[in-house]
């Protein structure tokens, strides 16, 4: 569990808490920390739960240890009977508590003030890079950052406050200053510049005018580069929000319908983490593409285990119980029903199908083949969910069992001679789809 998928009113909560540790309690606040964020990150409630109002039962105030030693000495000294002696008791008395607390009095304020002096330290360190923390003041919320240690458990009285402004900032967290809108994708092979990345407002910007530039059919390839810089200016800012999930789902669309899936798979991979991180987005419309894509895979290992992690509204979501119904029909081997399926996908279901439908339709042919000696080539268009008899002749032509008892004939009357095509159809199905590539997958 990394702090870096923490939720920024958490990240505040556990400083505080850590602020108000001191040396005799340090080891029971930091073992009821550990507890309390284990328990809330196994019930999903880090992005719910009112950090807030949670109070840690070892950072409660206890009765000082003078006081108690008072009582037990008042309890087995014997009672004065003298005046004089009265009055000295009351004096001793007196001046213990007073000593007690003057004492403890002074290592509040010696804590306080160097707790000061540690913030002036890291103000004064983090002043050399003024500009890009007054840029991120307006949007510091954005960001979700590990600490230097990778745990906030590992920061102690002794290390500095992180600046205020910025939650976990570190040296490796930098704000853009680019204000161009486009800019060409180019793999970083050193530290990246402010200079070179566009903040958070100008990136909003992008994808607006991207999004216009694709309704005008900007060419694909120009598309793809502008979306992995906007992307890449993201991940270096490491802004996770609701926009990014945006932009990784506007992308991952695009790259389904030009047939980009190296593109798309990772755009799906990036998006799996920012849903757990429990950022809002079109959780079920990708959770149907997932099962999609894992039936083209033919991963049933991994789809099974994936669909039993599905909760009943994910499932109850027509895209998701669409992608259900598939599996469904793809383990029966009802090609009939399958077909039906991927001409009333939603969303960008059919083109997840369209890899591997024409591997079912082959499968189907091999069926039907040993089940008719003879079929009418409208009867395959239908079945097999092709829109144009032409369409159907093709694909038989491309699997080499375009064997027609009447060839000369038009498509509308053609005939299928079903049993010099068994043979083919096996060996066709062997060279062409026993093995699956998946382009991109993660």
């Amino acid at each position: 569990m990394s702090s870096e998928s923490w939720p920024p009113q958490l990240k505040e909560w556990v400083a505080k808490c850590l602020g108000q540790m001191t040396d005799s309690n340090r080891a029971e606040v930091q073992a009821e920390l550990k507890q309390v964020i284990s328990e809330s990150f196994a019930a999903h409630t880090l992005w719910t739960t009112d950090w807030a109002g949670v109070q840690l039962k070892s950072l409660l105030p206890k009765p000082p240890p003078a006081l108690n030693n008072l009582k037990r000495k008042s309890i087995e000294t014997p009672i004065p009977t003298t005046k004089k002696a009265k009055k000295a008791l009351f004096k001793n008395t007196t001046a213990a508590y007073t000593s007690s607390d003057i004492n403890d009095q002074a290592a509040l304020n010696r804590r306080a003030e160097r707790f000061q002096r540690e913030h002036e330290l890291e103000r004064t360190k983090h002043s050399r890079s003024a500009g890009a923390v007054k840029a991120n003041q307006h949007y510091s919320h954005l960001y979700s950052n590990p600490s230097r240690s990778g745990s906030p458990y590992a920061a102690t009285g002794d290390e500095p406050e992180a600046d205020p402004n910025v939650i976990d900032w570190d040296r490796a967290t930098i704000v853009g200053t680019s204000q161009e809108i486009f800019k060409d994708y180019l793999r970083l092979t050193s530290e990246p510049r402010p200079e070179t990345i566009r903040p958070y407002p100008v990136l909003q910007k992008t994808l607006a005018e991207l999004k216009a530039k694709w309704k005008l059919k900007t060419p694909y390839p120009w598309i793809c580069s502008q979306f992995k810089s906007l992307r890449q200016d993201l991940t270096v800012q490491r802004i996770k929000n609701e926009f990014t999930v945006q932009v990784y789902e506007i992308h991952a669309r695009m790259a389904l319908e030009t047939g980009d899936m190296v593109e798309y798979n990772q755009c799906q991979a990036t998006l799996k983490g920012l849903y757990e991180l429990g950022i809002p987005g079109k959780v079920e419309e990708f959770t149907a593409y997932r099962i999609l894509m894992l039936l083209h895979g033919r991963n049933r290992s991994e789809l099974n285990l994936y669909v039993g992690q599905l909760t009943p509204k994910q499932k109850a979501d027509p895209a998701v119980r669409h992608a259900l119904e598939v599996s469904r029909a793809l383990s029966m081997g009802n090609y009939y029903k399958l077909c039906d399926l991927y001409n009333s996908a939603p969303n960008m279901g059919a083109y997840i199908m369209d890899h591997f439908i024409d591997r079912e339709r082959v499968k189907a042919l091999m069926t039907i083949t040993k089940a008719y000696r003879t079929i009418p080539l409208s009867y395959l268009q239908k079945t097999l969910a092709f829109e144009y008899l032409e369409d159907a002749r093709t694909f038989l032509a491309d699997h080499q069992v375009a064997t027609f008892t009447n060839p000369n004939n038009p498509d509308a009357e053609k005939i299928l001679d079903c049993k010099p095509a068994i043979p083919t159809l096996q060996r066709v199905f062997e060279e062409k789809y026993r093995k699956v590539a998946i382009k991109g997958a993660i």
